[in-house]
């Protein structure tokens, strides 16, 4: 079992699988992008597939102003790769909030602040002539990255995992509904961390190695040691989460119908 091995072990197996599972989601693909906010999760994704040597865009959208088109340019210099950003506007926003709305049956803000968030990614993709676009969403689920684990750290480890595994299923039904979302555009849109054969693995990591406690506002610590040990740079390994549809500013423009 997982638990009975030494954290150098267990920080090269976890090294280990993520490159496998990015390999695994990309091996048919010939244009990728990546779905990017400068965050520790995308910029990991991205690192692998520059240590894979596979070529790739970064995709950044956002309002003006917003945390993640700042950021990303920051670490997307850092990375030397190719960045296209999409600057977002209330006017198309409005349109593009109102489709959504009536393409995705589900009536979940966030769930649809996501998918709208996709749509313009899978936008700016299609701009880019690409084809597939990795995400790296899972990382937060199976990492214990969302600040409500803290809640229920005290309940004990039992507690934590039921709620990694009520997180993957939410996580799991959102990207189904991303997929709906962005069908008329084209584009593939995959998830190497939400893949079968990760998600197993990352389950069996010791609790102690994702979170530290209830006070622990950074968590995610042994996927921060990785991303550090494959060349993340330090101020994306090290920062705290930031959903998608705040680090945009989709949530402060997003107007329930």
């Amino acid at each position: 079992m997982l638990g009975t091995y030494s954290l150098e072990t267990l920080l090269t197996d976890l090294k280990n699988e993520l490159f496998n599972a990015v390999a695994q989601s990309i091996k048919d693909d010939a244009q990728i992008a990546i779905a990017f906010s400068g965050g520790i999760d995308s910029t990991l994704l991205a690192q692998i597939c520059k240590k894979i040597g596979i070529k790739v865009t970064l995709l950044t959208v956002g309002f003006h102003g917003s945390q993640d088109i700042q950021f990303s340019e920051v670490i997307a210099q850092k990375l030397a790769l190719p960045h296209k950003i999409k600057e977002l506007n209330r006017q198309d926003f409005q349109k593009k909030q109102e489709y959504i709305y009536n393409k995705v049956e589900c009536r979940n803000i966030s769930h649809l602040e996501n998918c709208i968030a996709f749509l313009y990614i899978g936008i700016l993709a299609k701009e880019a002539d690409v084809v597939s676009i990795l995400t790296a969403n899972g990382c937060d689920e199976l990492f214990c990255g969302y600040d409500r684990f803290r809640s229920v750290y005290e309940l004990g480890s039992a507690q934590i995992k039921h709620l990694i595994i009520e997180k993957i299923t939410n996580e799991l039904h959102l990207m189904n509904e991303v997929q709906i979302a962005t069908s008329e555009l084209g584009i593939k849109i995959k998830q190497p961390f939400l893949s079968e054969k990760f998600r197993s693995f990352a389950m069996h990591i010791p609790i102690e190695n994702k979170i530290k406690g209830c006070n622990d506002l950074i968590r995610k610590h042994i996927l921060r040691e990785v991303a550090l040990s494959i060349g993340v740079p330090g101020d994306s390994a090290t920062r705290p989460k930031k959903a998608l549809q705040y680090g945009t500013l989709i949530h402060k423009n997003f107007r329930p119908m």
